[in-house]
């Protein structure tokens, strides 16, 4: 498509001028173009670990079943199904909403004034005069900051380390593909057991060390970028 463009731009029958600022404007769009398709990468990540781990294979046991119990189906009657082996997973319930304020301000202010008057000059007298001057300088200034942070969603992560203290270690990653731009949804952090609730629930707010990220490889700011320049080289292009 771009080919075809440049061809026709090219060919055209336009007077010199007009040609050249033509063909100028084209080639730093086709650049433009170019640098834009090479950012379509996946973005990089603050999340320092594995996104996924497998859980270890168990050595196969011995069969030895009896009239009742069958050793490939027992499970203990009151045991706890929360995650706790390496490969065990873990629904994380994103809730952050942090807010920060800061606000600064200082003032002042400074009089002065002046005066004199003669009555001789040189040991003459002189008819009265006097002078006077005043100045005031006076300064104030303010200054605020604001910012709010609201991140909610769902990520379910893998167990990747089971700590000598028994807390785990997760991470994991989601990814949401919607035409040609993907979401990347990454968590990772420590986890009391503790915390985990039925169901194998834990919110983020009860996470050690979290890190929650939201990333995207859309190129809607790269074409607002092309669009700004689209803009620029046809304000200077003539009819």
């Amino acid at each position: 498509m771009l080919n075809t463009i440049y061809r026709r731009a090219c060919n055209a029958s336009l007077a010199g001028p007009v040609r050249f600022a033509r063909l100028l404007m084209i080639n730093l769009l086709l650049a433009t173009g170019l640098l834009v398709s090479g950012c379509a990468i996946t973005p990089e990540t603050i999340v320092k670990q594995p996104m996924t781990a497998r859980a270890a294979v168990a050595p196969p046991a011995a069969a030895n079943n009896g009239a009742i119990f069958n050793v490939a189906a027992y499970r203990p009657l009151f045991e706890d199904r929360r995650p706790r082996f390496v490969g065990d997973i873990v629904t994380v319930n994103i809730t952050e909403n942090t807010n920060a304020t800061k606000a600064g301000g200082s003032s002042g202010s400074k009089d002065g004034k002046a005066s004199d008057a003669i009555t001789s000059l040189f040991g003459h007298p002189v008819p009265k005069a006097s002078f006077g001057a005043t100045a005031a300088n006076s300064y104030a200034d303010k200054a605020a900051s604001n910012s709010s942070n609201v991140f909610t969603g769902t990520i379910t992560a893998t167990v990747t380390e089971v700590l000598p203290n028994g807390f785990l270690v997760i991470s994991g990653e989601k990814q949401v593909s919607f035409d040609k731009g993907t979401e990347f949804v990454r968590f990772s952090g420590i986890v009391n057991p503790d915390t985990i609730t039925l169901g194998n629930f834990v919110a983020s707010t009860t996470v050690a060390d979290a890190r929650i990220e939201y990333r995207t490889n859309s190129k809607i700011d790269a074409a607002g970028v092309a669009s700004m320049f689209a803009r620029f080289f046809l304000s200077m292009v003539p009819l």
